[in-house]
């Protein structure tokens, strides 16, 4: 199985039918037959955004436990002080501290695809070895 990271819109956008990209992000996750990757800033970061929807918390749950989404904490300090230097690295993209936990999460699991909606950040932001990321929604 292939693995693929996941970033704060899809998981948003996924759960919320007024989202613009609703259409979209629904279309190429529910054909996705990999294992899906992601931080716990990510899902602190949707957590936030889903509960200005209906029971948007529960269904984030639902999503990310009946989608076996691997979550990662990349909260310790040595990890911290990595992701501060890439969001000074590219703050003028810029980059927050999700985002910074999803390159570091890149690098530590060798991993270069994603699903994200920030199609500025993720092709500009590169890995500290220097891969560059494969965005899944732009893929068909």
């Amino acid at each position: 199985m292939s693995l693929c990271l996941i970033d704060t819109g899809p998981l948003v956008a996924y759960l919320d039918a007024s989202d613009r990209a609703h259409l979209e992000v629904v279309s190429h996750l529910d054909r996705f037959t990999g294992n899906l990757a992601t931080t716990s800033a990510v899902i602190t970061e949707s957590m936030h955004f889903v509960s200005e929807v209906a029971s948007g918390p529960r269904m984030l749950s639902r999503l990310v436990d009946a989608g076996d989404v691997e979550i990662y904490d990349l909260c310790r300090p040595p990890e911290l002080g990595e992701a501060v230097s890439l969001m000074e690295k590219y703050f003028d993209t810029p980059m927050d501290f999700a985002d910074a936990t999803l390159v570091l999460l890149a690098e530590g699991l060798d991993v270069h695809r994603i699903f994200t909606l920030d199609r500025r950040g993720f092709s500009t932001f590169r890995t500290r070895p220097g891969e560059s990321f494969h965005l899944m929604l732009d893929l068909s």
